[in-house]
């Protein structure tokens, strides 16, 4: 058996996520950092600076603090601890920690309901969310990105790749492409590409956040992104937090259903915004997208081909259709035969 070598928490981190840099996507590299983070964490406060003194009892502590201090739902635990059980066998293999340690990292089972997230934008409260941007923030930012999000259904990293050139205002069109090339991926690389068909309306939209409100600046790679700051193409974390402000009940005239003073409430901050129970994430908006166009009886395929997502996945983690309404659906069908 190898002698053990010393290896610091952190530099174990930065050696693991190099070596996984050109293997996985982009995102994924960055999932592995954000989920490792904590591990450092509390290394640093157990006052393990050497990972050769990791045992199986002491990983198991650690499974229960990151539950307890973070709040974890056991489908996010299950998911953090995977990465640190690949992150072990990893050092196992540069001689950081004992063989075999990454077997005794308990993996938490998870039900299939558990699994899929029912946090969605209803379409009654995007209606509210875009007539309120509608009127006072016409062709804002927020209104432009959250009209394409909506309406589209697409994931947040496919607004983020969006070019200028791929809306298209005489075909009422968006066309959503992978460019690893100049660092805009999608999440189904080349399959994820499509072509977007909009309504007059949505262009309108589009067409006057192009002409006035939108920043005019190019990327780091001569790119003229669609969606952008001032420093250039708007950054996936911007994103989010544009979405997290935007649909705060208290952001579209809504009474807070927490009863909270917006004066005093932590939530009221725009950099705060995320810590609202109320709001939701673009991938919320993508779930409620998408099942407000399964309710209104568009084909399951065309869906499908729209949003970039299988039937299958569609059924298990973005329909929010009852039994009831399945039922009705099956039955308008059945009828016509």
């Amino acid at each position: 058996m190898a002698e053990l070598e010393h290896l610091s928490p952190a530099k174990a981190k930065e050696m693991f996520l190099a070596q996984r840099e050109d293997e996985v996507a982009e995102k994924t590299h960055q999932i592995y950092h954000y989920r490792l983070k904590p591990f450092v964490q509390w290394c640093e406060q157990e006052e393990i600076t050497n990972l050769n003194d990791l045992t199986a009892r002491s990983l198991h502590e650690y499974r229960l603090w990151r539950k307890k201090d973070g709040n974890l739902k056991t489908v996010t635990l299950k998911g953090q601890l995977s990465t640190l059980r690949v992150f072990i066998k990893f050092c196992e293999s540069i001689d950081g920690v004992e063989k075999g340690l990454h077997d005794q990292i308990l993996i938490p089972s998870v039900d299939d309901e558990e699994a899929v997230s029912s946090s969605i934008l209803e379409a009654d409260k995007a209606e509210k969310v875009l007539d309120f941007l509608g009127k006072y923030e016409y062709a804002s930012k927020r209104h432009a990105l959250i009209t394409v999000l909506w309406h589209t259904g697409c994931r947040m990293g496919a607004a983020h790749s969006l070019d200028v050139g791929d809306f298209d205002p005489d075909e009422q069109s968006l066309e959503i492409r992978h460019r690893p090339e100049t660092d805009t991926n999608l999440k189904n690389k080349q399959s994820g590409e499509r072509i977007c068909a909009l309504s007059e309306k949505v262009c309108s939209i589009l067409q006057d956040y192009i002409d006035v409100t939108r920043d005019e600046v190019t990327d780091e790679h001569g790119r003229n992104p669609l969606f952008t700051t001032q420093y250039g193409r708007m950054h996936r974390s911007k994103i989010r937090q544009m979405v997290y402000a935007a649909t705060r009940p208290c952001a579209y005239d809504q009474p807070c259903p927490h009863n909270r003073d917006p004066d005093s409430c932590e939530a009221g901050k725009y950099t705060q915004a995320s810590k609202c129970p109320s709001n939701v994430s673009p991938h919320d908006i993508r779930r409620g997208s998408i099942t407000h166009l399964l309710r209104s009886d568009v084909p399951k395929q065309v869906v499908s081909d729209r949003v970039n997502s299988s039937p299958e996945t569609l059924e298990k983690h973005y329909s929010q259709l009852t039994e009831e309404e399945k039922m009705e659906q099956r039955r308008e069908y059945l009828d016509s035969l």
